[in-house]
């Protein structure tokens, strides 16, 4: 998508401090951080949110799955952390792009 912030990110248009990346997956700080640990890990391809996920898209999202204890792992988050997928306006979605918020690195509210 031409216009979608977190494609200019992916395409390396707009710096964003980036800890991984790969051929389907790029992960970088959110500028907004709620925890002491809060990375975003999106997929290369655009997909707005869960409901536009295909049946093709299943490999993708489960290699995402399996990347988020290893990126814990990596940021010191040994007792734990959150995973959240915000999907639709109702839902708290502000951007357009299906993303996980990996937070951690201290006391999280509960959810």
């Amino acid at each position: 998508m031409e216009n979608c912030l977190f494609c200019k990110i992916e395409r390396g248009e707009i710096p964003a401090d980036i800890v991984y990346q790969d051929e389907n997956v790029v992960v970088f700080k959110d500028i907004a951080p709620k925890a002491k640990v809060h990375l975003l890990v999106i997929p290369r391809k655009h997909v707005d949110g869960l409901n536009d996920l295909l049946p093709e898209d299943q490999e993708l999202v489960g290699k995402m799955m399996l990347l988020l204890p290893q990126l814990a792992k990596e940021q010191g988050l040994d007792t734990g952390f959150r995973t959240i997928i915000n999907t639709g306006k109702g839902g708290g979605q502000e951007v357009f792009h299906l993303h996980i918020h990996l937070l951690g690195g201290g006391p999280l509210p509960f959810v």
